[in-house]
This record gives C-alpha cells, sequence and structure tokens, in this order.
C-alpha cells in the first residue's frame, strides 16, 4: 500500500520496522541519522535505499522538520553509500521517491 505523504507518520511502516530491527535488510550502510539498504525488487543492476532514520513521512517532511544538521549528515550519508558501491567513477542516478 503507498503511503501518503499528508497522513501522521505509521510507526508501523515497513521502513520502520527495518530500522527497529524487526524486518531484515541487505545493509550497506548505517549512522546516526541514515540507514542504506538493497532494494528487494532492484530496478536497475544497484537500487539502494537510503532512508533517515527520524520520524519522516516524505522527503517534503523530511526536508521541512529536520534541522540543517540532519539534512547535511543525511546527503553526506549518500555520498558514501556512492563511493562504499564505487559509483563515484562511473555515476549514478539520485532519485526521491515521495508518495504512491
Amino acid at each position: 500500500m503507498p503511503i501518503d505523504p499528508r497522513e501522521p507518520y505509521d510507526d508501523q511502516n515497513i521502513f520502520a520496522k527495518i530500522l527497529r530491527g524487526e524486518l531484515p535488510c541487505n545493509k550497506v550502510y548505517e549512522d546516526d541519522v541514515a540507514l542504506a539498504f538493497h532494494d528487494i525488487r532492484p530496478q536497475a543492476p544497484v537500487h539502494v535505499l537510503v532512508i533517515p532514520k527520524g520520524s519522516y513521512v516524505s522527503w517534503d517532511d523530511f526536508t521541512a522538520k529536520a534541522g540543517d544538521g540532519e539534512i547535511a549528515a543525511f546527503m553526506r550519508a549518500v555520498g558514501n553509500v556512492t563511493r562504499q558501491l564505487e559509483l563515484d567513477g562511473p555515476g549514478y542516478r539520485l532519485m526521491v521517491n515521495m508518495g504512491g
């Protein structure tokens, strides 16, 4: 079921369960603000999801409510993932999905 970005945060959503360790993931990277893991249904040869650890409904919610330091740390985490996977040389596409 798609996430409606207009609704309050649901702490039973799949990403919240992954963050709490209730559901498994193939972890690529983790720090204080972000968790990155391989998508279970990849749409590209390398398909990694990077999610903030806070209780945010969407990218819009994250950028509106997170502090500047948290947003910067999240973007730094994305960069760390690309370097760890050695994507910084050949290039990559960065996408943000919001809602369904």
